[in-house]
């Protein structure tokens, strides 16, 4: 468990969702194990997923210290005190009868409580009781758990509870999950795919998705075709619809490998360099993980596609934080919408997430103001942030970066990212004439140096379109001449914005290490 995660209730415990933990025991299960070894008797979980609650209970009592599995009963308003499958017991339908049972059991026992919150909450008398149940469950091996998807804990009893935020379950226990309703789901006859290959190769797809969600994402993959690594795409598809519905993280889809990105070759080197360590990172200590990068640099550079390219030599999915949505008001407060962006973030790891123009939204070091807030927290969350999370920033307006920003510890690197030259220039034209079908060889690309001085890889990009456009207009091939036509006609970004340009060169030669092995003109 991490320390910003714990911290997130002053006096309460949260459940994380590491990429990898012990094949046996989910981390959930193992922390609500703790709690009832260490012989508290009431514990309050925070969560919608009732079910998944009981699952977890279930488990536990299967492991708790003894030479027989602990049981677990059950109460609701509706229902009453029962074990499953069995028939209520006469007389606990009211929360008063329910705590009475408890006080009767003589035996070792768990006592799953559903929306108890309720109950505490209307009536002095019932929480009067809690107490008296509280002290006579202790060293009893009698543990009363209430769950509900809200918080609330009377003052009467609230040193007496332990308070646990459940989080989306980790690998483990969606690779139980998944085993589980496999079986249940496959048709008559047929025989399951749950190989513990097969299983902890879907289960991190599904990461940061409720159970419930995991189900609807199963069976679409499983309407897709057999169950298998080829199923990753449908899995990911459902995660990708159900993420986008927060409205402030976006699912980027697609690759982009590092062989699409002309020049940057430091940064290159370094990503791969990085990535060898990422996959270590369950073996190494926190500090050698990577964190993240930030690249700062002209517009149009390469700065987004790199970081796609990241996700891609990572293997790992890509998310991007919209600052304008945070900003927006339609997801409450700005800073509770990003705290719980970066939160749900880490439930969702290992993945690499991407913040966009960084400096419009997470710059300002007023204290007072809420954006001061916001970074505050950003700086800390980046330091203790899990493992498995790799962040990438871009930014274009560098000047706008605080120094805390970018000082080492922070991000694993700072990269400016220059105009491309010569050399560089005539790469990205090769990639995306190559992108588009045609074969770079046929084309004179080194006499395009001379009118393509200062540009930019998307000026570039455009110049191979419009000339495209205009052959295709014509039906016939595309020619030099049709490059170099569009070419002259084209002013550069560092042409128009000249002062900027240099102002950002300036700024970046003692601040940023080059992303490409040339030198930074001034």
């Amino acid at each position: 468990m991490n320390p910003s995660q714990s911290d997130r209730h002053a006096g309460s415990v949260s459940i994380d969702s590491p990429a990898k933990t012990h094949p046996v025991e989910s981390r959930a299960a193992k922390m609500i194990r703790e709690i009832f070894e260490s012989g508290r008797p009431l514990t309050y979980i925070r969560s919608s997923e009732e079910q998944r609650v009981g699952r977890l209970l279930l488990d536990v009592g299967r492991r708790l210290s003894g030479s027989t599995p602990v049981p677990v009963w059950q109460w609701s308003l509706t229902e009453g005190m029962h074990r499953d499958g069995e028939a209520a017991q006469a007389g606990t339908q009211a929360p008063r009868g329910a705590l009475d049972f408890i006080v009767a059991h003589k035996d070792a026992a768990i006592f799953h409580l559903k929306d108890f919150h309720e109950p505490l909450r209307e009536s002095p008398e019932i929480r009067r009781r809690l107490r008296d149940v509280y002290q006579h469950c202790i060293d009893q091996r009698k543990f009363i758990v209430l769950s509900s998807p809200v918080r609330f804990i009377p003052e009467e009893v609230e040193r007496s509870v332990i308070f646990v935020e459940l989080r989306p379950p980790d690998v483990v226990e969606l690779a139980d999950f998944l085993r589980d309703e496999i079986h249940r789901i496959a048709p008559p006859g047929e025989s399951a795919n749950t190989s513990e290959e097969v299983l902890y190769q879907l289960a991190p797809a599904l990461q940061g998705l409720t159970l419930d969600e995991a189900r609807y994402a199963l069976r679409r993959a499983l309407a897709a075709g057999r169950l298998g690594p080829e199923s990753l795409p449908a899995l990911l598809e459902e995660k990708r619809l159900l993420v986008n519905r927060s409205g402030v993280i976006e699912f980027i889809a697609g690759t982009t490998d590092l062989a699409d990105i002309g020049g940057l070759e430091n940064l290159k080197k370094w990503l791969l360099d990085r990535r060898k360590l990422f996959q270590m990172r369950d073996t190494l200590t926190s500090e050698i993980v990577p964190k993240g990068v930030l690249m700062m640099g002209i517009p149009g550079c390469g700065k987004s596609l790199s970081v796609k390219a990241i996700a891609s030599s990572f293997q790992l999915p890509l998310y991007r934080v919209d600052m304008t949505e945070i900003f927006s008001g339609r997801h409450g407060k700005p800073e509770g919408a990003f705290v719980e962006a970066c939160h749900m973030m880490e439930d969702m790891a290992p993945a690499v997430l991407w913040f966009d123009e960084i400096e419009m939204g997470i710059t300002s070091t007023e204290s007072g103001g809420e954006q001061g807030r916001i970074f505050a927290f950003f700086l800390t969350w980046m330091q203790e942030k899990t493992r498995g999370l790799f962040v990438a920033a871009t930014a274009n307006r560098i000047d706008l970066l605080p120094a805390e920003m970018i000082r080492k510890g922070r991000f694993d690197e700072v990269f400016f990212v220059d105009l491309p030259l010569d050399d560089e220039r005539i790469e990205i034209f090769k990639i995306h004439l190559s992108r588009r079908g045609m074969d770079p060889s046929g084309f004179n690309l080194s006499q395009l140096t001379q009118f393509t001085g200062g540009w930019a890889g998307a000026e570039i990009e455009q110049c191979v379109v419009s000339a495209l456009t205009r052959a295709r207009l014509e039906g016939r091939e595309l020619t030099d001449q049709d490059l170099i036509s569009v070419a002259v006609k084209i002013v550069p970004l560092s042409r128009t914005m000249k002062e900027q340009i240099n102002h950002i060169r300036a700024w970046a030669f003692e601040r940023a290490v080059r992303a490409s092995p040339h030198p930074i003109g001034r």
